[in-house]
Parts: structure tokens; C-alpha cells; sequence
């Protein structure tokens, strides 16, 4: 059945249902010796890890990606593809920033397209300061016959580079190396055009594998366990760092690393990313978490907006009627984000959504972001963007309204495109959108 603008309105703006029996089960399992008073946080969950079987990125899917960069390549005319340690580092040589930090002494992952016998292969080489040679030696890139190029401190290490492997025609720089990078290899490589990636080599690490969905999936709903049962032993009186700690642990222990959560108490979730005060959570207050972590180098991204049971019937009817309204922004947009759809039309479904209940105005920032190796990357789901959703995109859906000085809700959950070409929450597996503000 169609739902015209009248229909979503009414289900948006709907009287909260009475839900007194089924809330009595669920505050039956929150562990709340005394709500009104500030308790000691018990440091362990003791929660099952959830992403135990998961696997890193094996060698053959690295190889897989290295032939078909440099087919591109050489599609392109391009000489080579030059990425300091970093995503996309990571992602066409296991490069990360956590094997390898950034200093003013650049190593390089240098992939460059020969052809053998008609065919096109992937060439790895690996810049490396020389005294730092034998460490560099020792980063796990997946590929048979890695090229170490040393330099020496009184060395230009761009020429030294460029005499290795004679790049001409279009070397392309990837878009997160820094200024100094991309002027070092202008100066020395005169007859090559020094250029940003193009479209056609972003979209490799854009649009994902199965093995990169995956461990998506799996962080996504851990992020979501954690969630659940930090709600669980909240309390009056806490504090927003002690939600945070309360969440470090317990995405720890679902099985991510370097988890974090910005935890926001009342009107403090009104300002998206926070006020950076240490607010007390009131007995009628909503309290926001934006959480995430890494599973084998891939990042995860939940938000919810919840209450404490017995805040229930507190709560203001208006706070209410924003987290229903900001719940179904979310379906709306779910629903237009198709392969072929273009992505600003994506944000501006729930833009228009939320201009017939009024609340458009509080909606202050884009509807959506890439998400894989870095929590934000391209493409987006924002006004002005023309990017077209393709099969394997990934993005966040995260609708928010935010009121200064008043109240805030934000819901996220990231989805990929399917085979089929349609949207899939990766917190599918685990229940998916939030059904209300005490069930996340």
C-alpha cells in the first residue's frame, strides 16, 4: 500500500501506545537497586564476544584488489599510484597508521601497472627512509615480491623515487597525503602529472567485498549489543563519563577495539557533537549515544536515543513525538537510498519528510556518510552531491532533530546496497532500527 504524505504524517504524529505491560517486562531487566541515587558502576559486562569468529582481510582478496588497481591504471594512463600509510594504504597494502605513524620522513606504498605477456600486473614498491629499512621490512604487506626503496637522510627522497621507477604520463597521488608529498614528486617527476585519485580508483575501496561486509555487519551489531546493555544498568544521577567508561568496556568486551561513545544528557544532545560539559541524567531526560569500534580495521556507527523505564510516562509528550518522527525520517530515507538513486536525493527525502512535520529546520547536518576503513568516507549522503549509489556503497542513516537549550534525537543505524541493489541495515542481524526510546 502507498502511503501519501497525510498517511506518514498521521504515523509519525500518532499518540505514544500504551505500552504499560510490555514496559513492565522490560524494566524487570534493568538493574536498578535505586534509580534516584548515584550507584557504583559495576566494570564488567560479561558480555559474549560477538565478532569471535571473524576473520581479517585474507591475502588473496589484497592480491585481488592490486590487480584490479592496476588495471585501472593502466586504463588510465597512469604511471603509478603513490598512498602514505592510511586507508587506502591499508587497504591496497595493509598499510595502517597503527603500523606505521606519519612523521616529516615520508614511506610510500608505490603500486605501479607492467604488463607480461599481455597482461596487466601490479608492481609493489616501498619507500622507506633507511634507517628505518629493516622495521619497514617487517610491515605485513600481502604480495610476493615487494621493492624496498631507501633513502638516505641527505637524500631527496622524491627523486630517489622518481629514478626508481621512471614514472611518466599520470601518477596519481591518493587524496590524504599531504601537501609536502604531492609538491615533492611535482618538483621530481617534471614530465608526469602529479593529480589527485580519480573517480574510477576511489570507487574500488568505495564499493565492498563481501568479506568487507561482513566484518561491517558484525561490528555494527556488536556496537548495538553494547549498546543495549549499557542502557540497561543506567541510572538517575550518573554521569555522561561514566556512561562513556560504561561503554569503552562493553564494546570492548562484545569483541571491538578502540571503542568509544559520545554519551549526551538531556539538552546537551540538542548540539550533535556535544557541549563537552559532564551532565547528570535526570529522571526525565533523554540521553543519546553515538558509538563505535574496529573490527580487523573496519569501523562501526550506532546511535541511539533512550530513556530509563520509569521515565516513561514523564517524558514530554513533545520528546516523545520527535523520537517517533525522527524514527520514520529514518524509514523514509532507508527507502530511497536504491542503487541508481543519486545521493542528495537520498537527504532530500528526509528533508522533505520533515518539512511536513515542521521540525526540517532542526535538522542540521547531512543525512549520511561512507563508512568502512574510516568511520566518515566518501560518498555522501548530503545536499549537492551527485554521486550515484551503486551495489556494495555503504552509508550511514543517522536523521537527528535538535532543539538548543531543549532536547535532541538522533537515530543511526549504517546500511550497505545488496546484490539486489537494495538497502540493508548492518544491525539487521540483531534487530535493526530502534523500535522505541526504551527498546534500542
Amino acid at each position: 500500500m502507498i502511503r501519501t504524505p497525510r498517511d506518514l504524517l498521521g504515523y509519525a504524529y500518532s499518540p505514544i501506545p500504551n505500552h504499560y505491560e510490555s514496559l513492565q517486562s522490560i524494566k524487570s531487566s534493568f538493574h536498578l537497586a535505586n534509580p534516584y541515587k548515584s550507584q557504583p558502576i559495576n566494570l564488567s559486562f560479561h558480555l559474549e564476544n560477538h565478532c569471535a569468529s571473524s576473520k581479517p582481510i585474507n591475502s588473496s582478496e589484497f592480491h585481488v584488489r592490486q590487480q584490479k588497481l592496476a588495471e585501472t591504471l593502466h586504463s588510465l594512463n597512469a604511471s603509478a599510484y603513490i598512498a602514505e600509510p592510511g586507508a587506502s594504504a591499508q587497504y591496497f597494502g595493509n598499510i595502517s597508521l597503527t603500523s606505521w605513524k606519519l612523521s616529516e620522513r615520508p614511506l610510500l606504498l608505490i603500486i605501479t601497472p607492467v604488463v607480461v605477456d599481455d597482461k596487466v600486473k601490479a608492481n609493489i614498491s616501498i619507500l622507506t627512509p633507511y634507517f628505518e629499512a629493516t622495521r619497514a621490512k617487517l610491515l605485513p604487506v600481502p604480495f610476493d615480491s615487494v621493492r624496498y626503496i631507501e633513502w638516505a637522510e641527505d637524500a631527496n627522497p622524491y627523486e630517489i623515487a622518481a629514478a626508481e621507477i621512471l614514472a611518466e604520463g599520470n601518477v596519481f597521488m591518493d587524496d590524504a597525503s599531504r601537501l609536502f608529498i604531492f609538491d615533492g614528486f611535482r618538483k621530481a617527476l617534471p614530465r608526469a602529472i602529479i593529480s589527485p585519485v580519480p573517480p574510477e580508483i576511489k570507487e574500488l575501496r568505495q564499493r565492498k567485498s563481501e568479506a568487507e561486509l561482513d566484518l561491517l555487519k558484525c561490528a555494527n551489531e556488536a556496537t548495538l549489543l553494547a549498546i543495549r546493555n549499557v542502557h540497561k544498568r543506567m541510572y538517575v544521577g550518573m554521569r555522561e563519563s561514566e556512561a562513556r567508561k560504561m561503554m569503552s568496556i562493553a564494546l570492548q568486551e562484545v569483541g571491538l577495539q578502540n571503542g568509544g561513545c559520545l554519551t549526551l544528557f538531556g539538552e546537551n544532545a540538542a548540539l550533535p557533537h556535544g557541549s563537552g560539559t559532564d551532565r547528570e541524567l535526570g529522571e526525565f531526560d533523554f540521553a543519546l549515544f553515538d558509538c563505535g569500534g574496529n573490527l580487523h580495521g573496519y569501523i562501526s556507527d550506532v546511535t541511539r536515543t533512550v530513556i530509563l523505564p520509569q521515565s516513561w510516562q514523564q517524558i514530554p509528550a513533545e520528546h516523545h513525538k520527535i523520537w517517533n518522527i525522527v524514527q520514520f525520517t529514518q524509514t523514509v530515507a532507508s527507502r530511497s537510498a536504491i542503487a541508481g538513486a543519486i545521493a542528495q536525493d537520498v537527504d532530500t527525502a528526509a528533508r522533505s519528510f520533515l518539512r511536513q512535520t515542521g521540525y526540517d529546520t532542526y535538522f542540521t547536518h547531512r543525512l549520511g556518510h561512507g563508512i568502512g576503513l574510516e568511520g566518515h568516507e566518501e560518498p555522501y549522503l548530503r545536499g549537492g552531491s551527485l554521486d550515484v549509489i551503486k551495489i556494495g556503497h555503504t552509508f550511514s542513516n543517522e536523521p537527528g532533530i535538535y532543539i538548543e537549550g531543549k532536547v535532541g534525537v538522533r537515530l543511526e543505524d549504517c546500511f550497505y546496497i545488496n546484490a539486489q541493489g537494495r538497502p540493508v541495515f548492518f544491525t539487521e542481524g540483531v534487530g535493526g532500527q530502534a523500535g522505541s526510546p526504551w527498546d534500542p
